[in-house]
């Protein structure tokens, strides 16, 4: 089958947009207001860019009212966020700083998790994540949409701190993935999660791909 976005006209019970581009890693973003009221809430639209330096990026839609979202009001506000790495065991905190609530409800509260301070910036850290990248507020791409709820605000920082938890790092220097479970979003109410791996290691001699695709260091 196929169809064509803008008419929407898939014939089917559900919209499969975003069963089709899976599985969507959940970045756990925080931020604080100028006000100094601390903002968590998880984000399916997340990634990594380049690494040297290394940023990183989330998108929010809109409220269902039509204004920005927190995170990104927070961010260019204060100048920074927090990604911190979702998992399975704190999938039920997760989901409840997903709610929509007003801007002066304390989401950490909200989800029962422990704020801890960052080193470069603003924003707390999620104690209990196992992974926390500080960034520091780079830039906002706003994509327009033909609804303002599809209007998306594409936020970038640049990361300056990485936070990894001593027992989650291999030793041989990996981090220990299978045993942290990242969650991601699989679309519809449906999310999975990180519990298998394999290698699969590029064909030919150039070592600077290679070693850059493993994370070696560079001479």
């Amino acid at each position: 089958m196929h169809y064509n976005p803008e008419k929407l006209d898939h014939g089917l019970a559900y919209n499969p947009f975003k069963a089709c581009v899976v599985p969507r890693p959940i970045g756990w973003i925080s931020t604080v207001s100028a006000k100094g009221v601390h903002n968590l809430a998880p984000y399916s639209q997340v990634q990594n860019l380049t690494f040297d330096p290394p940023y990183m990026m989330f998108a929010a839609n809109q409220t269902s009212s039509g204004t920005r979202k927190d995170s990104v009001a927070n961010t260019e506000e204060t100048g920074g966020f927090v990604y911190n790495m979702a998992t399975y065991e704190l999938r039920e905190a997760v989901n409840r700083s997903a709610q929509e609530v007003p801007p002066d409800v304390d989401e950490f509260e909200l989800a029962g998790v422990t704020k801890a301070p960052s080193l470069k910036i603003q924003a707390c850290r999620v104690a209990e994540s196992p992974i926390n990248l500080e960034c520091v507020y780079q830039q906002t791409l706003r994509l327009p949409g033909r609804t303002m709820l599809g209007t998306v605000d594409v936020v970038i920082g640049r990361v300056v701190m990485v936070h990894i938890r001593d027992d989650v790092i291999l030793p041989d220097g990996h981090v220990d993935l299978l045993k942290i479970r990242p969650l991601a979003r699989a679309g519809y109410y449906q999310y999975t999660t990180l519990d298998s791996l394999f290698e699969m290691i590029i064909p030919g001699e150039n070592e600077a791909i290679l070693k850059g695709l493993e994370g070696a260091p560079q001479q």
